[in-house]
């Protein structure tokens, strides 16, 4: 079934009807019809089945017919990651973690920092796309770029990973289930973040023996999480 989103439908919604661009794709690209079913999501953990009763491909009109709630996730899953030169490779991680159940996503703007400025609209809307993908009835929050030094004063008691010497923790043995997991840039953080991190009770975690892409390691931290779920 056709899968379409909209945060605004709630389960008192009986009839709704679709925005411009997703009327245009259920009635234009996917040639449906009245009477055809959807799936409806909205993001907070509800799906609706719908059928539609106007197949206008500017104002579709759709009528809820069954609705499921699925209860919020009772852990927190926040990756916190210095976002990659290459808007792609950035973009790829956000499907994957939000694939596999990622709950919140903050980028850092560090020292080393290749990237210092992005337009959210295109992550969240992959994150959309990989949430229809993948099932999932939750979409994962994506914060605004934020400073290093500010992120971590205003999120104290955390994890981060970092390639420089130190006691370092494998995630899936210390994962809280709710504090922020911090990914540095490909420069990697600079030792004064790592040890204001440290200051503000944070642990130094290992990701393996290898080294690996800022992308990689977001989503390598992501499946570390969810072992500990």
């Amino acid at each position: 079934m056709h899968l379409f989103y909209d945060p605004n439908i709630d389960q008192s919604t009986v009839s709704y009807q679709l925005n411009e661009t997703e009327s245009r794709h259920a009635c234009k690209v996917l040639r449906l019809k009245e009477g055809d079913k959807i799936g409806l999501l909205n993001g907070k953990g509800m799906y609706a089945e719908a059928e539609i009763t106007g197949a206008d491909p500017k104002r579709c009109q759709v009528k809820l017919v069954a609705v499921h709630l699925e209860e919020a996730p009772d852990y927190t899953i926040h990756i916190a990651i210095c976002p990659t030169k290459m808007n792609e490779r950035m973009e790829w991680m956000v499907e994957k973690v939000t694939e596999l159940g990622v709950t919140e996503i903050t980028f850092l703007l560090s020292k080393n920092s290749e990237r210092k400025a992005l337009k959210l609209e295109r992550f969240e809307n992959i994150a959309v796309s990989a949430m229809k993908q993948s099932k999932r009835l939750y979409l994962p929050k994506i914060n605004e770029l934020v400073k290093v030094d500010a992120f971590i004063k205003n999120n104290p008691n955390g994890f981060i990973a970092h390639c420089y010497e130190g006691e370092k923790h494998n995630l899936s043995t210390v994962f809280d289930r709710s504090s922020p997991i911090l990914i540095g840039p490909e420069g990697d953080f600079s030792p004064e973040e790592c040890e204001l991190a440290k200051t503000n009770g944070y642990k130094e975690l290992s990701l393996g023996a290898n080294r690996l892409r800022t992308e990689t390691a977001g989503l390598y931290a992501c499946m570390q999480a969810l072992m500990t779920i």
